[in-house]
């Protein structure tokens, strides 16, 4: 009742039906739409009630945009649903180039300009799958420069001897890596 209030549709349990008999078929998709010259990714962000159309808005438009003569073609959806905001993903599909390089390198222009669009709307770069080498260069932005020398302090602390992905979430910088200090 408190949702109709607020124009939310009940769709039943069909679609949570129809998305459990097909979540594990996903990577048939995917490997099956790149035999046939197409790739597709998927991120995710989550971001406050009021800033979710705007993040929905930049997120596509980034990848409709990151690059010139290359149709993408996107789509987001929410997911997990949180008291002050909700989980967006957004999947997209684009043509393979000419080589696996290039392509690769279209990806990595998409999956930039995507990054970007989260940190601007406010979204959190690590969400639910966290941050690894490909979002750590936005992370910052997300935890400010404070946080970041927290992260560094509890990682020194409990992993003194750098065992455990060394350069991974905390890039360091040349004069750490160097061995000066500041």
């Amino acid at each position: 009742v408190l949702f109709a209030e607020y124009g939310v549709v009940n769709v039943g349990k069909s679609l949570g039906k129809i998305w459990s008999h097909s979540r594990f078929r996903s990577p048939y998709v995917r490997h099956t739409l790149w035999d046939v010259g197409y790739a597709v990714d998927t991120l995710e962000t989550a971001v406050d009630w009021n800033r979710l159309p705007d993040a929905v808005e930049r997120i596509e438009a980034s990848l409709r945009q990151a690059i010139p003569d290359l149709p993408v073609h996107v789509f987001t959806h929410m997911s997990h649903i949180y008291p002050q905001g909700a989980s967006i993903y957004t999947s997209y599909i684009f043509a393979n180039a000419a080589s696996y390089e290039e392509t690769l390198a279209h990806w990595k222009k998409l999956k930039a300009a995507a990054s970007e669009a989260v940190v601007q709307s406010g979204g959190t770069i690590s969400h639910q799958h966290g941050v690894g080498r490909d979002h750590a260069p936005y992370l910052e932005a997300e935890k400010k420069p404070l946080g970041m020398q927290t992260l560094g302090t509890l990682t020194k602390h409990f992993d003194p001897d750098e065992t455990l992905n060394p350069g991974v979430l905390l890039v360091q910088s040349d004069t750490e890596s160097s061995g000066s200090s500041s």
